[in-house]
């Protein structure tokens, strides 16, 4: 995967940039929150990315922040949700901004926001209320501090669910299996292990 890009910026088409990294020009789609704090073409610029790769594209999708990259990633993974979407969401306001309005379940300033209706908002309210609990940009390559011991606490919980979507089950399958193996004590590994046995 392509997590990271540093370059020159050689042409930019909002939302879209091509960056040259060292001689190889690479295509990059950023929300238009990211896209304005660039600096302009012929200068240099690092943009960290999320790699999509799907049967009729591939596709890099840029970031300024780790937060910003941690929330797209979080965002991909709700029903109905995909990159495009995640991208308008994105655009439409910062990611501070959609931190709190789906912790303070604020529909109508969601709602606003370009391709998302009433029910999306709401599955976006429900869905992402617990993930973004203390979201301070963590992800795949950074994550929280309390995840990373053996505690067996809610940290371990999360890191096992993350793994297990990462693995393509659901996050409402997940949950269940979560719900169905977990006891005290347990670590992220041993909740994997014991949720993919159940499900043998």
């Amino acid at each position: 995967m392509i997590g990271r890009l540093k370059g020159i910026i050689v042409e930019k088409q909002p939302p879209e940039i091509l960056l040259d990294v060292n001689g190889v020009g690479y295509e990059v789609t950023l929300p238009m929150s990211c896209f304005y704090e660039l600096p302009n073409v012929g200068q240099a610029a690092t943009v960290l990315t999320h790699f999509v790769v799907r049967e009729d594209a591939q596709l890099l999708f840029g970031f300024n922040t780790k937060t910003e990259r941690a929330l797209f990633r979080e965002l991909i993974k709700t029903n109905g949700v995909g990159p495009k979407l995640a991208l308008a969401i994105l655009s439409g306001m910062t990611a501070d901004q959609f931190i709190h309005n789906v912790e303070q379940g604020e529909i109508t300033a969601l709602v606003k926001l370009p391709g998302v209706g009433k029910k999306t908002a709401e599955r976006l309210v429900v869905e992402m209320r617990d993930r973004l609990k203390g979201f301070g940009g963590y992800d795949l390559f950074n994550p929280a501090p309390e995840s990373a011991g053996v505690t067996g606490g809610d940290g371990a919980r999360d890191e096992a669910l993350a793994a297990l979507q990462a693995l393509g089950y659901k996050a409402a399958q997940a949950e269940q299996l979560m719900k169905k193996i977990a006891k005290p004590g347990m670590d992220a590994e041993q909740l994997i292990r014991e949720a993919l046995k159940s499900m043998g």
